[in-house]
């Protein structure tokens, strides 16, 4: 059973609940236009949206690319998008100093996959008392990551979410094996990542390529298989994105994509 966050609940016998948003706040104009039109398609659909934002991109390929608007503006930003359209908000941090922070803003933090197994981040984000979500590593066994679920629940937190996002498959590809869904269930509700997982990263450019066709691919294997949760990062013009444009979903493509995913839960129910 899901956890409860404010104003959601997890319709457990009959939705997928969906955490989307851009990749990084790029702007208020932005995040306030596609959450509003998220938001509109979810109630319609009856489907319990959460949405993300990233404050800060902390890991980058280049040096020189764009990492964000500051880090308190940002944040600002995602909690003023939640209080405006009543809805529970995420992001992802970065290190243990910046847990709290985070949380004095967000509903429910993120744990990046490369981060998923540090001790000391995973602890300070148990601490703060809200939900955490970790994505599993992309060099990690879906049965590893009951570790870092003990390691959250160990510091006095049992509010646990797990998300997969694909595992590395040589040095510019990532492939997804759904029977990790089912295994990491046995910990934690478990959530799909959509787009991430469909990131060729390591590009010589040092900019991560992406196949966004696939989205829908791999968003219906997983609702097929009986994840709680998706994960979509979306922008109006994936092209002109300042983060991860390569494997984001263009947001017009979000509502017909949604209808068929609920037609599919409704199908295994």
């Amino acid at each position: 059973m899901i956890q409860e966050v404010p104003n959601i609940k997890h319709l457990e016998n009959d939705n997928f609940f969906l955490i989307a948003g851009p990749c990084v706040v790029e702007s208020e104009e932005l995040i306030f236009e596609v959450a509003e039109k998220v938001k509109a398609i979810t109630d319609r659909l009856g489907i319990p949206y959460i949405f993300k934002a990233s404050y800060r991109k902390a890991n980058r390929s280049r040096g020189d690319s764009f990492t964000g608007i500051g880090d308190e503006k940002g944040l600002e930003l995602i909690r003023k998008v939640g209080d405006h359209f009543n809805l529970p908000v995420t992001t992802d941090f970065h290190s243990a100093e910046e847990a709290a922070l985070a949380a004095k803003y967000v509903d429910i933090l993120q744990v990046p996959a490369f981060l998923c197994r540090q001790t000391d981040i995973l602890t300070a984000a148990a601490e703060t008392g809200k939900i955490v979500n970790v994505k599993k590593g992309q060099f990690l066994s879906a049965d590893s990551m009951v570790h870092a679920v003990n390691k959250i629940k160990e510091a006095g937190n049992n509010k646990v979410w797990l998300t997969e996002r694909g595992t590395t498959f040589g040095y510019q590809d990532l492939v997804v094996d759904y029977r990790g869904l089912p295994v990491m269930q046995k910990f934690a509700p478990t959530i799909m990542d959509c787009t991430h997982s469909l990131q060729q990263p390591n590009q010589s450019s040092g900019v991560t390529g992406g196949k966004p066709e696939l989205i829908e691919t791999i968003a219906k294997a997983a609702v097929a298989v009986g994840v709680d949760g998706l994960f979509i990062e979306t922008h109006p013009n994936p092209a002109v994105a300042k983060s991860d444009g390569a494997n984001m979903l263009r947001l017009e493509l979000l509502e017909e994509l949604l209808v068929k995913l609920v037609r599919v839960r409704k199908a295994i129910r």
